[in-house]
């Protein structure tokens, strides 16, 4: 039976992905940070399913699940390791604290890089273990080719884990080791609420941003509106795990033209276009 890590797997994405590769056969870790879900998840996905309990920051808790791992699969390699868990922080660069970033990052970019360090030597950089290599996937977004107004600190973290995943793929090269980047538009999970507490729109009162961050939060509820089933999502992460021959990097959108139109318009142009929807345009002189 072929095993997969999958952190962040107590909601959303994750918790899709976790039931989707129960369904087809995998045993499945998934990463939780409490307790509570730990006993839920174990109760819902039943036998095959192994809660870790870590939070994806603590290198300490990261290194003892994959030691936990390691004597599960007794002798044998993983399959995969999803890079799932994450968060968003919301609001202007010039209104946002240093604190707020570096947590952003430390979860979304440096929590990858924990994980990814903990459990690649079960994926095939221990040459010591049988069976074929595994596979890294990471869920990144549309955010890490694109940076919106009052994302930045969101769209910075996908960034960054999109060239640490383009690297990284071609390190683990020499140990048959891959690396895919999933990267959804909107999805139906609990990270729209999330954000939106994590953007606490009364701190800007008195900010010249406020009509454009009230404009910003209608059109996330909006989003949530159309954004994908996680489900969509775990179909993708699935192929991502056993293609023969995956791509490099899965780009998933409800709204696919706007992101079309993105990426052929001038860059320039995409700025007047948002900036005049969100009322960011400067003063006329």
């Amino acid at each position: 039976m072929k095993s997969v890590v999958v952190t962040g797997a107590s909601t959303g994405i994750g918790w899709a992905t976790a039931k989707l590769l129960l369904d087809k056969g995998f045993r499945v870790f998934g990463s939780v940070r409490k307790q509570a879900d730990a006993d839920r998840l174990k109760g819902e996905f039943g036998a095959n399913f192994t809660p870790l309990i870590f939070d994806v920051t603590d290198e300490p808790a990261v290194l003892a699940a994959a030691r936990e791992v390691r004597a599960a699969l007794n002798g044998e390699k993983l399959a995969g390791l999803v890079n799932n868990a994450g968060m968003s922080v919301a609001g202007p660069v010039l209104g946002l604290s240093a604190d707020k970033f570096r947590q952003q990052m430390e979860v979304n970019v440096i929590g990858p890089v924990i994980a990814t360090q903990a459990f690649g030597p079960l994926l095939g950089a221990d040459p010591s273990l049988k069976g074929p290599p595994g596979r890294v996937v990471m869920i990144s977004s549309v955010a890490g080719k694109a940076g919106a107004p009052f994302t930045a600190a969101y769209a910075a973290s996908k960034h960054a884990l999109e060239g640490l995943s383009e690297s990284l793929r071609r390190e683990l090269m020499m140990f048959g080791i891959d690396v895919v980047i999933v990267a959804p538009g909107p999805v139906k999970t609990p990270i729209w609420e999330k954000g939106r507490a994590g953007a606490d729109i009364a701190r800007y009162q008195n900010s010249p941003y406020l009509p454009a961050l009230q404009k910003v939060t209608a059109y996330i509820g909006q989003l949530e509106s159309i954004g994908l089933p996680p489900e969509k999502i775990a179909e993708v992460v699935y192929g991502a795990l056993t293609l023969p021959n995956p791509k490099v990097r899965y780009h998933i959108a409800p709204d696919t033209m706007r992101h079309v139109l993105a990426a052929v318009l001038p860059k320039r142009m995409m700025d007047r276009i948002i900036a005049k929807r969100l009322g960011l345009m400067p003063p006329a002189t």
